[in-house]
């Protein structure tokens, strides 16, 4: 065996399932993720208050991870009109920035049988409305819907480049959603830090709170109404959290389609001191690279042994030359 192969082999064994996975890279023009919460309409005192605590959750971990924050529908504003202010923002946001935008719905949403709505302050937002608002972005977006009949959401905005989490697998599961609390808690703690990198990535967030919500049901003897949803290869089907063991998917996508996951957990609102030391750029580069290696494991049985160790060997060299070009005694802002 050449030792070439045997260099490479230790590489993807030993080396590779250690190397951190990167949130993805901000531009140098706005390196800041824009995070935006909405709050939706409240109805009973109970609802409206702890969807205003899963908001101050998330404010708090923009301020840890250095996002810029746009809060819609806890002002006390006369006109109280949240689908137009939602509007006004997504419309005035970078369309081509690298940086990540998240758009978070917290609140309740109905299902008509065709059209989905998120409930809101004054008019409500339907599922086509949204998406077409969120069409001209060419940019890392993920959108996290955590209120009850969001999985009627699901088809309308699951797009190729789009990150799409919904509480729900259907509109047809219309309660009230707890997922939201469990996902909020998660992200601001290490407590979901499941490949223990120093930080939490959406994939684990959403991995957790998933099991948490499983959890609340069987402890309550109750019967499971959510069961939340992951789409990141623009396929509109979906996963659910028991796909995965640990931050791996341990199924394979239909029709040949790479897997969902592996986008979202390159989505980090709180990054690691490493990835902070990381300049923008070489960041943007390194998560290109992984994720070439993410679709070169999954068409492994493609290719004859030798072949593909031997373009694996090359995907890792290209990694080991960008992080040499990092200065380890140049601090990067969180904000990058």
């Amino acid at each position: 065996m050449k030792l070439q192969t045997i260099f490479t082999r230790w590489v993807v064994t030993v080396i590779l399932p250690i190397l951190p996975l990167s949130a993805q890279a901000n531009g140098t023009n706005d390196n800041a993720t824009h995070l935006i919460v909405v709050v939706g309409a409240g109805g009973e005192k109970e609802y409206g208050e702890n969807f205003a605590t899963w908001a101050m959750r998330l404010k708090d971990a923009a301020g840890k991870g250095a996002a810029r924050l746009t809060l819609i529908g806890l002002n006390d504003s006369k006109e109280k009109d949240d689908r137009e202010a939602l509007r006004k923002t997504l419309e005035t946001d970078p369309k081509k920035s690298a940086a990540e935008m998240w758009l978070v719905l917290i609140g309740h949403g109905t299902f008509d049988g065709k059209f989905a709505r998120f409930n809101m302050r004054g008019p409500d937002i339907t599922a086509q409305e949204l998406d077409e608002w969120l069409n001209p972005f060419q940019r890392p977006v993920a959108v996290i819907n955590c209120a009850s009949a969001s999985g009627a959401f699901f088809k309308q905005l699951s797009r190729p480049g789009r990150i799409t989490i919904t509480a729900t697998k259907s509109g047809i599961e219309h309660n009230y959603a707890r997922f939201g609390d469990f996902f909020t808690a998660r992200l601001g703690t290490l407590e979901a830090d499941l490949d223990k990198d120093g930080q939490v990535s959406l994939l684990e967030a959403f991995i957790v709170a998933s099991k948490q919500v499983e959890e609340f049901y069987q402890g309550a003897n109750r019967l499971a109404t959510e069961h939340a949803l992951l789409d990141d290869n623009g396929d509109g089907l979906g996963t659910r959290s028991d796909w995965f063991r640990g931050v791996r998917a341990t199924k394979k996508a239909q029709g040949g389609e790479t897997v969902d996951g592996f986008r979202a957990h390159q989505f980090h609102l709180i990054r690691s001191e490493f990835e902070r030391k990381l300049p923008p750029e070489i960041r943007a580069e390194r998560n290109r690279v992984e994720l070439e290696v993410n679709h070169l494991r999954e068409a492994k049985s493609k290719f004859e042994e030798d072949v593909y160790y031997a373009e694996m060997e090359k995907l890792m060299l290209k990694l080991a030359r960008l992080y040499e070009k990092v200065s380890a005694d140049k601090p990067i802002s969180a904000g990058q």
